[in-house]
């Protein structure tokens, strides 16, 4: 009988190991390549946080930044890193997002100019070139910063420069970019030994939001394997806080030839103090106050209520 009863606990704990080997799938699309604003989420993968909570996450770099929100919504992919305005956008325009998670919990956006261009003030832009990469709600952070000097988008000359926004202004294209990072093409310019000046929105009448975050299918939203997936964003946040050395290796270990250099360096060091520390919950007031903007601003004439597509998946 002691026989039997062994046999069958031995067989139940094999079984316990095989279903616990067996860790959900979770498919991760990035909003570009590899950079330290993924930094929460190269330190889950590297040191072991998914794996820790059963998951296995693949973690993939578009090849058209626009898609991975589209992708998730035809179910295509089950996370993708966004940003709060463009989810926005997106849900008003019908798309099945839910954000889940927050990477970065402050803007990074920015309006740059070089240092020595002849730009002190916002209002010295009158007259002046702005660079951009994409209408909408970049050109519209734009006019709101010039609206609050009293001045207008229509005082400045508008020009698309697709990507290249530390290049234009480098080269002179322009006078000022908006749309820069301030923690990557601030950096960018230093290295290139032309130092830049930036003007963040926040501080010109730009309501604060979230710049990066994560969204899932509305319909599949409440996955066990979501929840797991934002504890182990926190898990990895906490172990960056106390380990800020080890999780710099810990980064550079997922692409070393391609992350190991001088721009990601300086970009790690300045990213660090807006990354969000407890990326499960939000700021419904944030979210709020950013809708209304929106709405003023054109952007979106209608919005669902903000529970529909905003979820806090606490454990």
């Amino acid at each position: 009988m002691k026989k039997i009863i062994s046999k069958i606990s031995l067989s139940l704990l094999l079984l316990s190991s095989v279903a616990h080997a067996e860790k959900e799938k979770v498919s991760l699309l990035l909003d570009w390549f590899v950079n330290p604003d993924h930094a929460v989420i190269l330190i889950a993968q590297q040191k072991g946080f998914f794996e820790k909570n059963n998951l296995e996450v693949e973690i993939i770099e578009p090849a058209d930044p626009s898609m991975p929100p589209k992708l998730v919504a035809a179910k295509k992919a089950d996370l993708a890193v966004d940003y709060q305005p463009q989810l926005q956008m997106q849900v008003a325009e019908g798309l099945p997002l839910v954000r889940i998670a927050t990477l970065v919990s402050s803007p990074l956006n920015s309006l740059v100019v070089l240092q020595n261009g002849g730009i002190n003030k916002i209002e010295d832009l009158k007259g002046k070139k702005v660079g951009y990469s994409v209408s909408g709600f970049e050109t519209s952070l734009l006019d709101s910063m010039l609206k609050s000097v009293n001045l207008s988008s229509k005082d400045v000359e508008l020009i698309n420069v697709n990507s290249s926004l530390s290049a234009s202004l480098m080269s002179k294209q322009v006078d000022a970019v908006i749309g820069a990072f301030r923690n990557f093409e601030l950096n960018q310019l230093k290295l290139e030994k032309a130092e830049g000046k930036a003007f963040f929105p926040e501080n010109y009448g730009v309501p604060k939001y979230d710049e990066l975050i994560v969204v899932a299918n509305k319909e599949n939203v409440s996955a066990e394997k979501y929840k797991n997936f934002v504890k182990s964003l926190q898990e990895a946040t906490n172990y960056l806080k106390e380990n800020p050395k080890e999780s710099w290796e810990a980064f550079i270990s997922y692409k070393p030839k391609e992350l190991d250099n001088e721009l990601n360096r300086l970009a790690w060091v300045d990213t660090l103090p807006y990354l969000a520390q407890n990326p499960a919950t939000f700021d419904k007031e944030v979210y709020n106050k950013m809708a209304t903007f929106m709405k003023q601003n054109k952007l979106i004439t209608t919005l669902p209520n903000l529970k529909e597509y905003a979820q806090e998946l606490l454990k």
